[in-house]
């Protein structure tokens, strides 16, 4: 894989609705590995494959409860619960941009993970609201793209 850059707006591939992955392979494996490395140099706590120019439904997310990067591969949000709040979000990939979203305090997820076995979870807090924000990246959909209210920060 040749040097990996993170991929910010307004790029296509961002807006696109990634492919299921067929197989867990060693290119994927090498794959969610750049992710993770990506991810700790940018200081973020979640990142979805297309942000590095991958077409793929995978992202990775911190689990501050576990403390560890969990990786979820073909993940679907099966159940939302609680009602939505407003939360203040940014994106790796629409830098010094941030918004107000609507996101719901926990989530039930079903998904694949590295070792390729299906796995539901029920997240909360900081995880739960990582989820949906790179489940929206796996659909093509921006923070911005929901934010009821945008900034931008001055470097």
């Amino acid at each position: 894989m040749p040097e990996t850059k993170l991929i910010t707006y307004p790029h296509q591939i961002l807006k696109k609705t990634t492919k299921e992955v067929a197989e867990i392979n060693d290119a994927i494996k090498k794959i969610i590995e750049t992710m993770k490395k990506m991810m700790k140099q940018h200081k973020g706590v979640g990142l979805a494959a297309n942000q590095i120019g991958e077409n793929l439904s995978i992202f990775i997310a911190i689990d501050e409860q576990k403390g560890k990067i969990e990786t979820f591969i073909n993940p679907k949000i099966i159940k939302y619960i609680g009602k939505e709040e407003l939360k203040e979000e940014g994106c790796l990939s629409v830098p010094n941009v941030w918004g107000y979203v609507k996101r719901y305090p926990q989530v039930i997820i079903e998904y694949t993970n590295l070792w390729n076995k299906k796995r539901k979870i029920r997240a909360k807090g900081l995880l739960a609201h990582i989820i949906q924000h790179e489940i929206d990246h796996l659909q093509g959909i921006l923070f911005i793209d929901k934010a009821q209210e945008v900034f931008t920060l001055k470097e």
